[in-house]
């Protein structure tokens, strides 16, 4: 008697889940940008920047760091290292590229960035062509605090270092002062708040 009450239970919770997800579809299709939207899922009204936020600075704890008038992107290389203000980074050769964020959720925004080349950062520090890359983030816990960029995104003519995003600085929710922006990649490995590139092989 029991396994039948359970039984039926589970077909009825089933039942609730499929009318569910039905009616978010057949909202998808009556309204593909909107509250009920599976395109679009984060809303862009009220994002900075026009772009939805993931993961503000106040989650991530890095407020203070990223603003800190001390920051510096440090760059290490096989057999040299450098360390960059945000005013040096500035004063670097600047590429914009438009290039979408897509988030992992479901989501894809495009965005224009302003920023260096990726590669023409790692080639300050004699980088090889072929090298894979580790980032880090400011952010002290999370996944995605660390990632690994392999050579064809970080060689990438595309891939940037941003520091501006639609024509503006970067917002701190966006990762101010610096972020990847790189084609191809999901959105949790397009690190914000940078804090180093290391040069693994």
């Amino acid at each position: 008697m029991s396994d039948d009450i359970s039984r039926r239970r589970f077909l009825w919770g089933a039942a609730g889940v499929s009318a569910v997800l039905g009616a978010a579809a057949l909202a998808h299709v009556a309204a593909p940008i909107g509250p009920f939207s599976l395109k679009e899922p984060r809303a862009r009204v009220g994002s900075p920047q026009d772009l939805p936020v993931n993961r503000s600075a106040r989650q991530a704890d890095v407020t203070a760091l990223a603003l800190a008038p001390d920051w510096r992107l440090r760059l290490v290389g096989p057999l040299a290292s450098v360390a960059l203000t945000l005013a040096e980074l500035d004063e670097l050769p600047q590429r914009t590229e438009v290039l979408p964020i897509a988030c992992v959720e479901g989501w894809t925004v495009d965005a224009t960035w302003t920023g260096v080349r990726m590669r023409d950062l790692l080639a300050l520090v004699d980088a090889p062509h072929d090298a894979t890359v580790h980032l880090r983030s400011m952010q002290q816990r999370g996944a995605f605090r660390e990632t690994v960029m392999p050579p064809q995104y970080a060689h990438d003519p595309l891939t940037l270092v941003a520091l501006h995003l639609n024509g503006e600085r970067l917002d701190l929710d966006h990762g101010y002062p610096a972020r990847v922006i790189a084609p191809g990649r999901p959105g949790v490995l397009q690190t914000k708040w940078l804090e180093s590139i290391e040069v693994v092989r």
